[in-house]
């Protein structure tokens, strides 16, 4: 069974959850709320935008939506309590009441306020929108979970034939979203990604903050930017195993790992890969993805209080199948 089947049959187990997707436009949301529904992968799909606008686009798609509900946002009952949410939220922003109401008449903010609101556990967006618009209308509606100030992401990545990790199986973070993190936003990151690996998949994360030295082997500031990292996530957080500074292979391989960090929990036992900067975490994933032939999913938004994420416009409907039922995971993590 492959990682995506096995994520529904968690979500299955679990019972599913009420997911909003508000790019009502996309053809190809009609035909992944169907195959969800049909397939018994969510208790709802919510749809944010015109009544008659959908059922037409549902018809001309050949698409099934019956067990959809649309909420036409502006010309919902819930629009007037979603704009002085959003109001109060951003007040301290400068925003004004005229100003929200416009926000909220954007589809994914008006989205976001449904997973705010607890009518709905998950946002999934992205066919349409960048990256960008999708992270912000999530921070500024959403906002991030407590203890946390950075929202991130993360790779699975499932390398055929691999004895490193959880038997191939390795989270990369952040490699989608923060560009040149700080030292506490890599503790955020480190911290967010081990609590991921453990409600997605269930093993107990080893995180590894990757340098080009192992344990002062080399002298630099871009060095002591990990140790102090893994310094801050261990204030934060004592009960997850994390070491660093490691490099790739002293994280990954057990050889190596006795040799140069000898008294290390982590080395040679990472199952989560901690990098130091976007340039390294991006061409690390597509290296892997390439050159190793692996499965790569993501990247996967976290460090949010509400789960919400985010596609490839380029994606397919099992591409948007398969995400839904990621974010179900998480906002049943989140629960527990």
């Amino acid at each position: 069974m492959d990682f995506i089947e096995q994520v529904k049959e968690k979500v299955k187990k679990h019972g599913p959850l009420n997911i909003v997707l508000p790019e009502y436009q996309e053809e190809r949301m009609y035909h992944a709320a169907e195959k969800l529904l049909k397939e018994g992968l969510v208790k709802k799909v919510l749809f944010t935008g015109d009544k008659e606008f959908i059922k037409k686009k549902a018809k001309d798609a050949k698409a099934n939506i019956d067990g959809v509900q649309i909420i036409p946002l502006d010309k919902s009952e819930y629009f007037d309590d979603f704009v002085k949410t959003y109001s109060d939220i951003r007040k301290i922003k400068g925003i004004t009441e005229e100003q929200a109401r416009e926000a909220m008449k954007n589809e994914l903010y008006f989205g976001a306020m449904l997973v705010k609101k607890g009518m709905a556990d998950g946002m999934v967006a992205g066919a349409m929108n960048t990256t960008g618009d999708v992270v912000r209308s999530a921070i500024r509606v959403i906002g991030t979970r407590k203890g946390i100030d950075t929202v991130s992401s993360f790779f699975i990545m499932i390398v055929p034939d691999s004895p490193y990790g959880e038997k191939g199986l390795l989270f990369f973070a952040d490699a989608g979203v923060v560009i040149d993190p700080s030292e506490s936003q890599l503790a955020d990151i480190a911290i967010c990604t081990a609590d991921s690996m453990e409600s997605l998949i269930g093993s107990k994360p080893k995180v590894a903050f990757l340098s080009f030295s192992t344990k002062g082997s080399a002298r630099h500031p871009r060095a002591d930017k990990m140790i102090n990292a893994l310094k801050l996530a261990r204030q934060k957080r004592k009960d997850i195993i994390m070491d660093g500074e490691l490099q790739g292979d002293a994280a990954l391989e057990e050889r190596v790992g006795r040799k140069k960090a000898p008294d290390s929990k982590v080395a040679g036992q990472a199952n989560v890969l901690i990098f130091p900067d976007l340039d390294a975490g991006n061409i690390a994933y597509k290296l892997v993805q390439y050159l190793g032939k692996a499965q790569a999913f993501g990247p996967i938004l976290q460090g949010l209080a509400r789960p919400v994420n985010d596609l490839s416009r380029g994606c397919v409907v099992d591409d948007i199948i398969g995400v839904v039922c990621i974010t179900q995971l998480q906002a049943i993590g989140s629960k527990n």
